[in-house]
């Protein structure tokens, strides 16, 4: 009777779940229908099978719509920001500054797409380097699907140590609750998960650039052009390891807060010098057809002027500078040895014990990157001179495109928000998430070190968060590896990995990330394509734990 329960349930708990990707991926229906009714299933299978009480789900909803009015304005700020450059003339210098530096468009990808959009998820995390990259590289003359999809693909290797190691030090510090003789036993194991993250990390990351020029050609290039994925492998292998390899010394030697800044950072000095050397760099160059033949499915509503306005004429320090200035603020409020972070986040709005239930909704938006991000658009209106009408214009074109993400997200957040929520019972049920993971232990614990990333990269694919994910189940992880008998940190470090992958997949980065290059409606072709480097992702880890657990 307790397995055909436990099976029920599990059935149960993975039907929002199945039911979003059919719609979005099988049936190609926009988020904004698809959400809501995903939503709905979930809430009856809440209250139904898990007898979840109104208060309770009502509280949810709250905590969620907290978050999707966040997510909302990083989308807001990230595309005011991008318009009042384009208004500005400063996105035609960067897009010149790229095609001088190298007219070849793998480059720029390794260069945008990798190396900046690493460092920001250094710095911030959260789904910010999709919302910042994908409408950089639309402004740079990429395709929007090709752009979105490259966003989300850097939303891998450098997670687990995004936001100067969040995911480590919140997301596993009080996930692991049990199991350690005091705070420096933990401490030291968490050192270890760090370093055994990066190095599975490094494994599979460094061949991550490759894999985003392999699937840009591939996709958006002529069959012809698929022999400069080959042409391009050297230099692409070279400007991974040009990340990696920093990434790990740091990782091993600092700790988990500056490993994708220091590699990033590193990696593109690296490699900026070596495209201006034309080391490894192939004689042959790939570009994408003119923009008149893409197909309708590749494109959005943003697009950039054809060039900058004959009146402005902005240098290239000016144009970078609203970006260097970002940059800047996001590591002066993320490094925890200075006060600035700790000063912004005592500004904050909170409901706590809503409606008697012990869920607390709380924001706190000066601390946001959409106020880090917002600060540099109003920089940016006086440094290149834009008129105040133009901005105004520019902030209207940026609502309208924020409100429409927000519309999907008002529906997208809450149902991840009750379906995390649900072990909140009469019943005394585990939650949903917890439920099915602990039905897939018991029908694949025999090859958990294969298993354990997808698990991660599921949680993560549910909350939209490597933290939230490690969170949710670095408990379970851990018990299942003393249960199994496997090493506990190989077993915590799959979880971290995995959770990092889960990120190119999970619903509301798709949101935000095609809304933001004006592709709402179209999430279903962009989960088509990043759901490959997310199974790459998953089961080159689970070959590496296989192999280590030996």
């Amino acid at each position: 009777m307790i397995e055909h329960v436990t099976s029920t349930a599990a059935l149960l708990a993975a039907t929002p779940l199945v039911l979003a990707m059919v719609l979005l991926v099988g049936f190609k229906v926009a988020a904004k229908y698809a959400m809501p009714v995903v939503l709905a299933v979930t809430a009856v299978v809440a209250c139904g099978y898990w007898e979840m009480d109104l208060p309770h789900l009502g509280a949810s909803v709250i905590e969620g719509l907290f978050v999707s009015v966040d997510i909302t304005y990083i989308i807001f700020s990230a595309i005011l920001l991008l318009t009042v450059l384009q208004y500005s003339g400063g996105l035609a210098r960067i897009r010149h500054q790229f095609t001088s530096l190298s007219a070849d468009r793998r480059v720029q990808i390794i260069l945008v797409a990798w190396f900046f959009g690493c460092f920001i998820e250094g710095a911030s995390g959260f789904g910010t380097p999709a919302a910042i990259v994908a409408p950089l590289l639309v402004a740079i003359g990429f395709p929007p699907l090709s752009a979105v999809v490259l966003g989300l693909m850097v939303q891998s290797t450098p997670v687990t140590f995004g936001a100067l190691g969040t995911p480590i030090l919140i997301g596993l510090t009080n996930g692991l609750t049990t199991g350690f003789d005091g705070a420096a036993e933990k401490h030291g194991f968490l050192l270890e998960v760090t370093r055994g993250a990066a190095t599975i990390h490094a494994l599979i990351g460094t061949f991550m650039p490759w894999l985003m020029i392999a699937m840009s050609i591939w996709f958006f290039g002529h069959r012809g052009d698929r022999r400069k994925i080959v042409t391009i492998a050297p230099f692409a292998i070279f400007s991974g390891l040009a990340f990696t390899v920093p990434y790990v010394l740091t990782a091993m030697f600092l700790g988990p807060e500056f490993p994708s800044l220091l590699g990033s950072m590193t990696g593109l000095a690296i490699v900026i010098y070596a495209v201006r050397r034309r080391w490894l760099l192939p004689r042959d160059r790939w570009d994408f057809a003119p923009s008149e033949g893409w197909p309708s499915t590749w494109s959005g509503t943003l697009a950039p002027p054809s060039e900058a306005p004959p009146a402005t004429r902005i240098g290239l320090f000016s144009a970078w500078l609203p970006y260097v200035l970002v940059s800047l603020l996001l590591v002066l409020t993320r490094t925890p040895l200075l006060p600035v972070g700790t000063w912004l986040k005592s500004v904050q709005i909170q409901w706590p014990g809503i409606w008697g239930t012990p869920i607390t909704a709380s924001s706190t938006p000066l601390y946001l990157p959409a106020t880090l991000l917002l600060t540099a658009a109003v920089c940016a209106m006086f440094l290149h001179r834009l008129p105040a009408r133009r901005f105004a214009q520019a902030a209207r074109v940026s609502l309208k495109t924020a409100l429409s993400a927000g519309f999907v997200l008002l529906f997208t957040i809450p149902l991840v928000r009750i379906y995390i929520n649900s072990g909140l019972n009469a019943e005394g049920l585990t939650s949903m998430p917890v439920m099915l993971a602990g039905w897939t232990a018991e029908k694949l614990g025999s090859i958990w070190p294969m298993v354990a990333p997808a698990l991660g990269g599921w949680g993560a694919f549910i909350a939209g968060s490597n933290t939230i994910s490690n969170l949710m189940l670095g408990e379970f992880q851990y018990s299942m590896a003393s249960q199994l008998q496997l090493d506990r940190v190989l077993v915590v470090s799959l979880q971290a990995v995995g959770a990092a992958a889960g990120n190119m997949i999970a619903i509301h980065n798709v949101v935000a990330a095609s809304t933001v290059v004006g592709m709402g409606g179209k999430e279903g072709a962009v989960l088509r394509k990043t759901l490959l480097p997310t199974l790459y992702y998953l089961i080159a880890a689970g070959v590496i734990g296989t192999l280590w657990a030996g």
